[in-house]
């Protein structure tokens, strides 16, 4: 985290008069591609953003313009009868290594957001125009006029060369997500949380307009710029994404909070845990575990690689891990096999984990888990972010830089063995509850249980019947043991594996309340 200085701006409004005062530029004509209508260019520099949300940051928030009240009515269904044209896709005529498709604001949408398009260093805003949709005869007729977009998608060469599709998508709020190559969509990413879980309720900030660079032939970069607003804070955001195996993402963000922020989440994640073997009997379902994640994996400033699978609790879970100089955390999906879950139609082993990589030092704070009861699978009931210790004072400007990897596992150096599986159970012929933990086959693990130790933890109960198994199936090894724990308590456990004296796996944190 840094701060950013007055003089900074000082010199980027300085830029931007002199692009302002280039001559000529506000007599050129509307301009149409593809049948897509561009507004009249003006001057761009990325600059200009940071300076947009500083100024509305210094004024009285007033909330954005909303679609026509016929729009916001529309069913979900009647809205499925209404898309975008891909004939008009933004850029579909020249060789750019990106493509833009539009989405209409309207029903959980209702925001309009100002789309731009940059080229030659020039911004053109993107018109709303019906005539760019194709829509059923079942699709109401409804006003033009007041109506906007609601976000868009970019499109690009990701599985095939000459084939365009759809890789990234910005819509809602400040949510966004990306897929790489062989994956489908699963959990979210968002601009900023405020005040996530907490009694006074969520605050949703709006990225209410976007700058959308053209990408040159062969480029493998796009770049977004988004200004973000909101009651409490304002911002600026540049987007570097880069496709592929795994897509990622370099966020640069800058925060001008109107009031001091004290329940904010830096870099969150938003994503879906229903159940898996930890929870499995609550369910009456075909299927043997639905989730978009199944962990939050950490490691933090002092290199300790954590692992704490994920739950959906009976009442509203919030879990602090403190950290100084997080190196990186994330939601994960680690079951990997269609077998994992047997849904020949959703696919959750292909979802994307997302890993949260910090830029410069972060400071002191904490990952922050929300995990939220729900009964259906579409929920997103899952939230993970990053909250400094200090709160965010207003009048103050505030930078933080990360990069995003939408991937099948996180880029970090395997040194211990990873945790493959969690398992629980009531014990049959003695008191208290089993947990099994499965770690993956590592050589820093060995096949000799023999030769590890089991260190294992609760806050409350007690824990015994500890035992070490080599694991056939996975060829790595299995840990056991039991929880004795009153009724009603919240224990929160931890584990790890030692061989001679050090860490040889994951650390595996979980908590778990008997309410039976």
């Amino acid at each position: 985290m840094t701060m950013v200085t007055r003089r900074e701006t000082l010199s980027l409004l300085s830029a931007l008069a002199a692009l302002a005062a280039r001559p000529g530029l506000a007599q050129d004509a509307v301009e149409e591609r593809v049948g897509m209508t561009l507004g009249q260019p003006l001057p761009f520099d990325p600059g200009m953003v940071q300076v947009k949300a500083r100024v509305l940051a210094s004024k009285p928030y007033v909330p954005g313009a909303v679609v026509p009240q016929e729009w916001v009515d529309l069913t979900y269904d009647q809205f499925q009868e209404i898309w975008f044209d891909t004939r008009h896709s933004l850029w579909r005529e020249t060789d750019g290594a990106a493509q833009v498709e539009f989405f209409p604001a309207g029903l959980y949408n209702p925001p309009v957001v100002t789309i731009n398009a940059v080229e030659d260093g020039r911004f053109r805003p993107v018109i709303f125009e019906l005539r760019t949709f194709d829509m059923t005869d079942r699709f109401p007729d409804l006003p033009e006029e007041g109506m906007g977009f609601s976000g868009f998608r970019l499109l690009g060469e990701l599985e095939a060369k000459g084939q365009f599709q759809e890789y990234a998508v910005f819509q809602g709020a400040t949510y966004f997500r990306a897929i790489g190559k062989g994956q489908a969509y699963g959990l979210s990413a968002r601009g900023l949380a405020l005040g996530t879980g907490s009694t006074a309720g969520e605050e949703f900030p709006v990225f209410r307009e976007f700058w959308v660079e053209a990408a040159d032939p062969g480029a493998p970069e796009v770049v977004i710029h988004a200004l973000m607003d909101s009651p409490s804070v304002a911002g600026a955001f540049t987007f570097t994404i880069r496709k592929g195996d795994v897509t990622e993402m370099t966020v640069e963000s800058r925060l001008f909070p109107r009031v001091d922020l004290t329940e904010v989440g830096i870099a969150p994640e938003t994503s879906m845990f229903l159940f898996d073997q930890t929870n499995r009997n609550r369910f009456d379902d075909f299927r043997d575990a639905v989730h978009d994640s199944d962990g939050l994996l950490m490691l933090t400033g002092a290199g300790e690689t954590l692992w704490r699978p994920l739950a959906n609790p009976d009442t509203l879970g919030f879990s602090v891990f403190s950290d100084t100089s997080p190196r990186g955390f994330g939601l994960m999906q680690r079951a990997r096999n269609m077998t994992d879950f047997a849904d020949l139609v959703a696919h959750y082993e292909r979802r994307p984990s997302l890993w949260v990589e910090p830029q410069g030092d972060w400071g002191a704070g904490a990952v922050m888990l929300v995990e939220i009861p729900a009964d259906k699978e579409i929920y997103d009931n899952i939230v993970c972010f990053w909250r400094p210790a200090d709160p965010l004072l207003a009048g103050q400007e505030y930078s933080f830089s990360y990069r995003l990897h939408w991937c099948a596992d996180a880029p970090v150096e395997g040194r211990v063995a990873r945790v493959r599986n969690t398992r629980t159970g009531a014990r049959i012929f003695e008191e208290g509850r089993l947990f099994t933990v499965d770690f993956e086959a590592h050589p820093a693990l060995g096949d000799n249980p023999d030769q590890l130790v089991a260190r294992v933890s609760t806050a409350a109960g007690a824990i015994t019947s500890t035992v070490i198994r080599q694991n056939p199936a996975t060829g790595g090894m299995r840990l056991d043991f039991t929880l004795v724990a009153p009724e009603g308590t919240a224990s929160e456990m931890r584990a790890d594996l030692v061989r001679n004296g050090a860490p040889v796996t994951e650390t595996w944190l979980y908590r778990w309340m008997d309410v039976a």
